[in-house]
């Protein structure tokens, strides 16, 4: 975001007005200067504390009160910003925001909404930063004059949750300290040499470009892998390593918010800063000025300096200025209008393309009609009827139950998140799919070979719904001229033609991919050869793959066996789908997980259990057993070779019962959550658990 304008009323030293940082001819100067006086020293403060927002501001542990001239009264501060998409805002459009926020003198600080906010124009929505906010979003740094540094005692996993503090904190406390200068630059060095994040070595190598040209130092060697920074910091000069902790620790900031951008320091953010002249001799300040323009480059900078510094800049870097986001009219998504006799077909979840809606488009469209598709509870004006399918229940009837507020009587429903004897009647059922309604599937065809399982699992609706195995209908009447099959069989190794089936698809070279799984159970000698034949795929088609199941701890050996029959090898793709939360233990868990990555090629993919129909899972008298620490710490050691972001789901659910069980953390499975994948909200994740389940020790998490 870029800071434009600054609203405030009832402060302490400036009273009330505003601060325009435009020019009068609307555009937005890098740098912005202001003379050492109260009034905008305060200012600065002003715009720090509007920006941190009513989430953070208090972590700060100041008497807010002192900002406020009338002690029985309020200090009302709003800042006029441009946000950046996708930083702050998913959307390009409205190009301003305003950030409005109150503070008694009591010190009590509260965000301001709606009408309690002045008029900001046209086009202007008001915006809250949360502590659930992007790490990125709302970006800004602020610096006082003053400043400590840590020394061995930073932290950079981001478990407190108000770290975001951390940003403006030395603006208003010199004690405040710093990033840890030594220890930031090693792990800045690991990451850009020896993992080879680029990144991390785009903003190393402009920070050794940069410090060699501006502060004179050697940085030839920053970017070799055998570098260590042990004693750099100590080798350098007072007045060096007075200039540079500030901008080390903004650089550690940007990469923070920025940990996948090609170039980190490119961040658009306001940096505000009180006496930066401060930091370097007169003379020197100028130079010091072309570094920070050298290292963020899209920053906006506001300075309060003292007049020699101030006439030192050149013109030339005060002319700089910076692109706003110019406004862009949102695009307005209309209901769509069916045409006249228009049959609506409307898929409520499911990822995959629904089949009884592709059965029903064949039907109508044989009948001379239109027939439109929606998704999720998305309306059509003027339909004449409406079909609506869902798969599955939860959400899916709130959806339904939306839709047939707009449809009334027009709407039929079905599926198996609906009742699971309502059927399409048998002529429709019989009819080849429609592939036209869902022209996503280009050359993949879709259906079922047959229907139906011989085993009555009881978490399983498919015995049920369907009976045992049956053939419903052919490969010519499911492909229809295509090579590509997403296949839905509940259990196609159960049928007695199985063998007979797998050897159509090796003579006709079908590329196949078995969506609902295989039953390793079912297969012998000689439906392991026929399977290694079959071109089995990924559902995008682009590498071989195969895909079982496993739902229970019981027999691994005798699946071991069988898996061996295969033949597989650490290059092939090996998917076993595993469902958890319903009958095993955390002790049979961790023993599926032990088998699968004992076996080559194999990788998991794991799913919670969700009922269909309103019955319960059975209860576990004791999920966890006598040695949950232990398990645990054996269950987040277990690595597979890919799909690591499946599990994470499974590490979540499994923190979340943990806590729910024992009153506390799991430091191992928080550790392992937010290893690689959404650092920055570990500390969210930490605050959100502690107040949901009050958890004892949320702050000192540590491994059990």
């Amino acid at each position: 975001m870029y800071l434009l304008d600054l609203f405030h009323e009832g402060a302490r030293k400036s009273g009330s007005g505003h601060f325009d940082l435009l020019t009068p001819e609307g555009d937005l100067p890098k740098w912005t200067l202001l003379p050492t006086t109260p009034s905008a020293r305060e200012r600065l403060e002003l715009a720090a504390l509007v920006s941190g927002g009513a989430a953070f501001v208090p972590r700060l542990g100041l008497p807010l009160g002192r900002w406020c001239r009338n002690p029985r009264g309020a200090l009302h501060i709003e800042a006029l910003v441009t946000p950046h998409s996708p930083r702050d805002i998913r959307y390009d459009c409205p190009p301003r925001r305003s950030l409005a926020i109150e503070v008694t003198g009591t010190g009590e600080i509260r965000p301001v909404r709606g009408r309690g906010r002045r008029d900001p124009g046209p086009r202007v929505r008001l915006s809250t930063p949360g502590l659930g906010s992007a790490n990125q979003a709302w970006f800004f740094l602020a610096y006082g004059p003053g400043h400590a540094l840590h020394r061995g005692t930073d932290r950079f996993d981001f478990s407190d949750p108000f770290f975001r503090v951390n940003r403006f904190r030395t603006l208003f406390d010199p004690e405040a300290p710093l990033t840890d200068p030594t220890a930031f630059l090693a792990r800045l060095h690991d990451k850009a040499c020896r993992l080879s994040r680029y990144p991390a070595r785009q903003a190393l190598a402009r920070l050794a470009e940069a410090l060699g040209e501006f502060l004179g130092l050697d940085t030839g060697q920053w970017l070799d892998r055998s570098w260590r920074f042990d004693g750099v910091w100590e080798g350098l000069a007072p007045w060096q390593r007075r200039a540079l902790a500030p901008l080390l620790d903004a650089t550690r900031h940007a990469l923070d918010a920025s940990p996948f951008r090609p170039q980190p320091l490119d961040i658009p953010c306001p940096i505000l800063w009180d006496r930066p002249d401060a930091l370097v001799q007169p003379k020197a300040f100028p130079a010091w000025v072309a570094l920070v323009d050298r290292l963020f480059p899209e920053a906006q900078v506001v300075i309060v300096a003292g007049e020699q510094a101030r006439l030192r800049i050149p013109a030339a870097v005060l002319a700089r200025r910076l692109p706003v986001p110019a406004a862009r009219e949102k695009r307005v998504r209309r209901r769509p209008r069916a045409q006249p006799g228009a049959v609506v077909l409307a898929q409520v979840d499911g990822a995959l393309p629904n089949l009884a809606l592709m059965k029903l488009s064949r039907h109508f469209k044989e009948q001379g009609r239109k027939v439109v598709l929606t998704r999720g509870e998305e309306r059509v004006h003027a339909a004449e009827s409406a079909f609506a399918s869902a798969v599955f229940t939860g959400a899916s009837a709130a959806r339904l139950a939306r839709l047939r507020q707009w449809y009334g009587d027009g709407l039929a429903t079905g599926g198996s998140g609906v009742d699971l004897a309502v059927r399409l009647p048998p002529e429709i059922e019989a009819l080849p799919a429609d592939y036209a309604l869902y022209p996503g599937l280009e050359d993949r065809a879709l259906g079922f070979l047959t229907r139906g399982c011989p085993f009555h699992c009881p978490f399983c609706l498919v015995p049920l719904k369907e009976g045992p195995p049956r053939q419903v209908s052919d490969f010519d009447a499911l492909l229809q001229g295509r090579r590509n099959l997403i296949l839905l069989d509940d259990n196609l190794l159960a049928h007695p033609q199985a063998d007979a089936f797998l050897d159509e698809m090796v003579r006709r070279e079908i590329q196949v991919n078995f969506n609902q799984t295989l039953d390793l159970r079912l297969v012998n000698r000689e439906k392991a050869e026929l399977l290694r034949r079959v071109r089995t795929s990924n559902l995008r088609f682009t590498r071989r793959a195969i895909h079982f199941s496993l739902n229970s701890a019981r027999g691994l050996e005798k699946l071991r066996d069988t898996y061996e029959l295969f033949g597989f090898t650490r290059h092939d793709n090996v998917e076993f789908v595993c469902m958890y939360g319903y009958d095993t233990t955390l002790e049979q868990d961790v023993a599926r997980f032990r088998f699968l990555r004992s076996l080559p090629g194999a990788y998991v993919f794991v799913q919670e259990h969700r009922p269909v129909r309103a019955e319960p899972a059975p209860a576990v008298p004791d999920f966890f057993g006598p040695a949950p620490d232990r398990l645990i710490r054996e269950i987040v050691g277990i690595l597979f070779t890919q799909n690591m972001k499946s599990m994470e789901r499974y590490y979540r659910w499994l923190s979340y019962r943990y806590a729910l069980r024992f009153g506390r953390l799991n430091g191992d499975l928080v550790e392992t959550i937010f290893r690689y994948n959404k650092r920055s909200e570990k500390g969210v994740y930490l605050a959100t658990l502690a107040h949901t389940l009050r958890v004892r020790d949320a702050p000192g998490l540590r491994p059990r």
